[in-house]
């Protein structure tokens, strides 16, 4: 059996380790663990969605930004899309 390391599915493994890390997350809240525990398991949460982000970021930067059909100013558009998209990753 061969897995499938296509970009889509990196993500979905990402995105589903961050969901079952959220959903630890809430189990520990609902078994009163240490607040720190907590904590550090929803910086982890957070780590995942980063990554899974920063995935996006750079396929959807491979592939609009490189398109050949784009001119000067669709670049400047796409790029300045993806620029909004990471500014409001950035100010969380």
């Amino acid at each position: 059996m061969t897995t499938d390391d296509s970009p889509k599915n990196q993500i979905i493994k990402r995105l589903k380790r961050a969901e079952g890390q959220v959903r630890g997350v809430s189990r520990m809240v609902e078994d009163d663990k240490y607040c720190i525990d907590i904590l550090t398991q929803i910086n982890a949460a957070r780590a995942a969605l980063d990554q899974a982000a920063m995935e996006l970021v750079r396929q959807h930067a491979k592939r609009c930004l490189s398109d050949e059909k784009l001119s000067r100013e669709g670049i400047d558009a796409k790029s300045s899309e993806l620029v909004g998209a990471i500014s409001r990753m950035l100010s969380r």
